[in-house]
């Protein structure tokens, strides 16, 4: 069979593979645990389903804009308002299927073959392969130091001629780092005076922790008009817990947001209208349920540094959003992916490899799960690791028994 070279360029997305190995596995009964997952477990708010149920109950489910209905429209233009500072327009917002497929647009939208898109390391699984799909090249950037937090100075070294796009994604999927003030000032000014295109992927913004305070792209732009190449993206999966609805969106120019329009009109058509009504109902809706995540997920994080510092040799740093935690477990295996397929197969405990974000040797572990998932999962994974733990370790009624060294 022939298929095509961008066909076979392109793997499956890892974090969507483990959620099926979860669920076949737990299908089969066994007392599997994710820590990989990037779900959060609290049910959506009831503004959100009762909006899609009225819709339903009409019967009347049609076809819709490619680019939003007027109500999510209408209720983007004020969230960006309310957390942006920013006034928009219609014409500058488009809803798509997911944050997801909002950045696939934008990057269809503003990238030609070969060019080049960078992005911070460790990165979202999806940037690569994203950049492969418009036949260009994702970049990544290391920090100098080592650590998650690069500096403009990082940037600037990796931007070249081909350069087309910055992708930013603070708090960043996997290692929760909250870029600073600093560092995102310098990105938006610098992007502006190279005329780059810069990407805010800002779908765990509201998701910090430690009293921080999302950051606001907009405070640092100079240029509003029309040639402005700023892109912010968002949506409802994260912080309403929504992500089964698929619904996310951008926000740029008059005439990016157009572009995009015709690129998505031949994709999907847009996103279903009983879906935007529900996220249009989540976002004008009563707001306690993001914050109650938000506290939620802080104490979750705690629980699981507190019990990942206990292992000798993991490295940890303290996540300052999202639900993920990034920790260099090198110190028990460099391959990653070795690592993680031994936690599940020694003690089906699911993790996601670090080499999928670009830096080996580490492990993403979530922390959006139930408290006791944490808990039992961590206390599986350091008996597998820790020569100096007991010989045997029951899950329920089963025993196991160490057989390796």
């Amino acid at each position: 069979m022939s298929l095509s070279q961008i066909a076979k360029s392109i793997s499956g997305s890892p974090t969507l593979a483990l959620n099926e190995k979860a669920a076949i596995l737990r299908e089969k009964g066994a007392p599997v645990i994710h820590l990989g997952g990037g779900e959060p477990k609290s049910r959506a708010p009831l503004d959100a389903i009762l909006a899609a149920v009225q819709n339903l109950n009409t019967g009347e489910v049609r076809y819709v804009s490619p680019d939003g209905i007027p109500a999510l429209k209408k209720a983007i233009i004020r969230y960006t308002e309310e957390f942006y500072n920013r006034k928009v327009a219609p014409q500058n917002v488009i809803a798509s299927s997911g944050a997801k497929q909002a950045i696939m647009v934008a990057l269809q939208t503003i990238l030609n073959p070969q060019e080049e898109v960078i992005y911070p390391a460790p990165y979202w699984v999806s940037y690569p392969d994203m950049a492969k799909l418009c036949g260009a090249i994702g970049v990544p950037v290391y920090a100098e130091d080592g650590s998650f937090y690069p500096t403009i100075r990082d940037i600037e070294q990796r931007v070249g001629s081909y350069t087309k796009a910055v992708i930013l994604n603070s708090p960043n999927n996997p290692s929760g780092a909250r870029y600073s003030e600093e560092f995102i000032s310098n990105v938006v000014q610098f992007c502006e005076k190279r005329d780059i295109y810069l990407i805010m992927d800002d779908i765990y913004h509201r998701l910090i922790y430690d009293g921080r305070k999302p950051i606001n792209c907009y405070d640092y732009a100079k240029d509003f008009s029309e040639n402005s190449k700023l892109i912010v993206v968002n949506g409802v999966s994260k912080q309403y817990a929504m992500t089964g609805f698929r619904v996310g969106w951008a926000v740029a120019s008059k005439k990016i947001i157009q572009a995009m329009t015709n690129i998505q009109g031949h994709q999907t058509g847009g996103s279903s209208v009983v879906l935007q009504l529900a996220a249009a109902g989540a976002i004008n809706g009563i707001q306690s349920s993001v914050e109650n995540l938000r506290v939620t997920l802080e104490n979750n994080r705690n629980v699981l540094v507190s019990l990942l510092r206990s292992f000798n040799g993991v490295k940890v740093t303290n996540p300052d959003g999202t639900f993920y935690c990034f920790a260099d477990f090198s110190y028990y295996e460099k391959s990653s992916q070795k690592l993680s397929e031994f936690l599940i197969d020694k003690v089906q405990v699911l993790t996601v490899p670090g080499i999928e974000f670009g830096m080996e040797g580490y492990l993403r572990v979530s922390f959006c799960g139930a408290i006791k998932d944490i808990q039992d999962g961590i206390e599986r994974m350091k008996w597998a690791l820790d020569p100096n733990s007991p010989n045997e370790l029951y899950i329920g009624d089963r025993k196991l028994v160490r057989d390796w060294s």
